[in-house]
């Protein structure tokens, strides 16, 4: 006996998948965003670098010893470590933050970059 799928089923799929799609679509773009006080604040070797709004698109580089170490990108509410001159480039592969007290961590080059200022986040992957 074999089943076959019937008009129906495929509509129920087809709405089914659409729901799916619409809800993912929502929740990518409103999950990201940071809010409108969020910033981002550069340490460098421990000190403060500078603070640097999410909500402008920027290109800060990051300079010690007159020589540009790191390029830090901000764009759509995300800080991204665009450049790099360290061996391994891990802050580079790093994916954009825009949460509170997200973090990219360059440490050959002692940058770190915090998003701080923005409200608190609910639970992360390790809440129980």
């Amino acid at each position: 006996m074999k089943k076959r799928i019937s008009r129906n089923d495929v509509i129920f799929l087809a709405i089914l998948l659409a729901v799916v799609t619409v809800f993912l679509v929502v929740y990518e773009r409103t999950g990201t965003r940071a809010d409108a006080g969020a910033c981002v604040r550069v340490t460098v070797d421990g000190s403060v670098y500078g603070t640097y709004a999410l909500g402008e698109e920027q290109e800060i580089p990051i300079v010690q010893d007159g020589v540009t170490t790191n390029v830090l990108t901000i764009r759509d509410g995300r800080a991204d470590m665009t450049e790099a001159d360290c061996p391994d480039k891990l802050c580079v592969h790093q994916k954009a933050i825009s949460k509170n007290h997200e973090m990219i961590v360059c440490l050959p080059n002692k940058v770190v970059v915090e998003v701080t200022g923005s409200e608190e986040n609910g639970f992360d992957s390790i809440a129980r």
